[in-house]
């Protein structure tokens, strides 16, 4: 039997498959030629289309009956915990399961160049950077990314190339393993983009975290390289906890630099300019660290460079959704205080003086926790109004951002927040909406409202 013949027999079972990352797994082993059956407590739109239409059974619910498939192993997601009806059944049948991570670490990834993008933010964009590099430079690679690059269209991909980019995720694994995801991956080009504390759900402190970036750190062979924030004082921490690995900094005097005319430098010599439409200094740091991890797989600075000015970033990234009488709504993921600091004032370069009214829904888990409301007021400075949907919190949202005074907007009720932002609203003003779930569809019932 031909190992194609061998992977073709194979049958996963994936359990939370609508999941952005776990949906990407079932892509990519359906393309490898895997029969993917899946389960999920929401199976809709988007992701259940994409599933369905690349030929992966979905069915809604864990019920015990989704045994009687006989996988060869079940895939788990993070959603999944104890109680859950089919895992309990699962677990008292002794059957073979696995993490999403640890099977696509072990099935898809074993004899790849693998190169993960870790950090606090940014993770998505930088990872699409970084595939859109070697795409261009003709290396074909696979990837998983969780969101959609305008690039490619689709968030997953497996090829023939030895080359795989991944995000690399810092969030728990599964219910049986509590080791970030990334720690499963062993890339052998690791970018640590930045690290702040972040999902207070199951971190009780930065501390926490950046052990777990050590951990991916010892994974990292000597052969390989680490690409850091040269700025973070935290991942210079990670460092010193040991690291076998050369590194290369970046956003620092030694390494990678960019200046205010957006020219590239390694180690204070030129190596050409950025040119391309993206926004933010947040932006400009994603891309140095894009450029470095490709340079080791063998793309020339030039190369990447040119890349860079054919990069349509990510869809829910300062995506304009759309322009009515002069207003354009912009749609984009931002929701912890550091990525809402750097999204607003990336687009105040872009637009001068012109009117920002920022629209907040606090909705991640540490934003619901409310650990962070406190950063909250500082980092909408740059914002003419805020607008802050506090719907289902469990804190005072005017409190927080009581700092603000008559410039901030609270609203418990999403119809009267979108009446609100459409009174205010005038020709000329920019919203930008930032939330990393779907917000209620708020996008396109403002743009209808302001019409």
């Amino acid at each position: 039997m031909t190992k194609l013949e061998e992977t073709m027999s194979k049958h996963i079972h994936i359990l939370g498959i609508c999941g952005t990352f776990m949906g990407g797994i079932a892509a990519i082993a359906k393309q490898s030629g895997y029969r993917v059956t899946g389960c999920d407590a929401n199976v809709y739109p988007p992701m259940s289309t994409q599933l369905i239409e690349q030929g992966i059974e979905l069915i809604e619910g864990f019920g015990i009956e989704q045994l009687e498939l006989k996988p060869d192993v079940f895939v788990i997601g993070n959603v999944v915990s104890r109680g859950n009806p089919l895992m309990e059944e699962i677990l008292n049948r002794n059957l073979p399961y696995a993490s999403g991570p640890q099977w696509l670490a072990d099935t898809l990834l074993r004899d790849k160049w693998v190169l993960g993008v870790a950090g606090t933010h940014g993770k998505t964009t930088t990872t699409s950077m970084l595939a859109w590099i070697l795409e261009h430079a003709g290396l074909n690679p696979g990837f998983l990314i969780g969101g959609v690059p305008q690039n490619f269209g689709i968030s997953a991909r497996i090829t023939e190339s030895p080359f795989f980019v991944i995000e690399a995720d810092e969030y728990d694994t599964a219910f049986f393993d509590k080791r970030s995801k990334f720690v499963h991956y062993h890339p052998r080009t690791a970018i640590l983009n930045n690290l702040e504390f972040d999902h207070a759900d199951i971190f009780p402190d930065l501390a926490a975290i950046e052990t777990q970036f050590h951990h991916l750190v010892r994974t990292v062979p000597g052969n390989g390289l680490v690409v850091c924030n040269g700025r973070e004082a935290s991942l210079q921490r990670v460092l010193k906890r040991g690291c076998w690995t050369p590194v290369e900094q970046f956003g620092s005097d030694e390494g990678w630099n960019i200046d205010d005319n957006d020219v590239v430098s390694l180690n204070g010599k030129p190596q050409g300019t950025l040119q391309w439409e993206l926004l933010g200094e947040h932006n400009r740091m994603n891309a140095l660290a894009a450029l470095s991890a490709a340079r080791h797989a063998g793309v020339p600075v030039a190369q990447g460079l040119a890349a860079l000015a054919e990069f349509k970033n990510v869809k829910r990234r300062m995506e304009v959704r759309g322009t009515v009488n002069g207003i354009t709504v912009y749609d984009d993921f931002a929701h912890h205080p550091t990525a809402i600091d750097t999204t607003v004032a990336g687009l105040r370069r872009k637009v001068g003086k012109a009117r920002i009214l920022a629209v907040l829904e606090p909705r991640s888990n540490t934003m619901k926790l409310g650990v962070m409301k406190d950063a909250l007021p500082g980092s909408l400075k740059d914002a003419d109004l805020t607008f802050c949907y506090a719907g289902n919190l469990g804190w005072d949202a005017r409190g927080a951002l009581a700092p603000l005074g008559d410039k901030a907007v609270v609203k418990d009720d999403l119809n009267e927040l979108i009446e609100a932002i459409a009174s205010a609203a005038k020709s000329g003003d920019q919203i930008l909406v930032m939330s990393n779930g779907g917000f209620g569809g708020i996008h396109e019932k403002l743009l209808k409202s302001l019409a």
